[in-house]
């Protein structure tokens, strides 16, 4: 897949560092990053350096809900960033983010690595079909407003 030798890792060695792996973190967050940078390395295909992403990955490819969404919008925002890929089950944490920073982002939701992957990299990968039939959900949105108290 994606033009990878199955046998790719019998010439090329993998080492992948995390820096400041002792530091207490949220959870598996960094999954479809690294994930992506690895798709990327490989294929020798960069990665937009206006997309930043979030979300943890299965072993078949699935993205799951992860935590501290406001902060790392905040500091995506910060950062200068464009785009946001985040598990569409974390649509959800937006109302917790101010509104200029949803105003200034745009948002792609994706529940699979290979959607992830047509949003972050800058060339279509070599035999990739992606998901069949399915639009990407992007969208710039607005988070809903704040429920009362009873």
């Amino acid at each position: 897949k994606f033009g990878i030798k199955e046998n790719f890792y019998n010439k090329i060695d993998v080492h992948v560092h995390v820096p400041e792996g002792a530091v207490p973190k949220d959870g598996p967050s960094a999954g479809i990053a690294i994930t992506t940078a690895l798709v990327s390395a490989l294929c020798k295909i960069p990665v937009n350096h206006l997309v930043g992403m979030t979300g943890e990955v299965t072993l078949r490819g699935r993205v799951l809900e992860i935590g501290g969404v406001k902060e790392k919008l905040i500091a995506a925002h910060r950062a200068g960033l464009k785009t946001i890929i985040l598990p569409k089950e974390n649509r959800k944490d937006l109302e917790d983010v101010p509104k200029q920073v949803i105003a200034d982002l745009r948002f792609v939701f994706v529940s699979h690595m290979d959607e992830v992957l047509k949003v972050a990299l800058t060339k279509r990968l070599p035999g990739f079909e992606g998901i069949k039939g399915e639009q990407l959900p992007s969208q710039n949105i607005t988070a809903p407003a704040p429920i009362a108290a009873d």
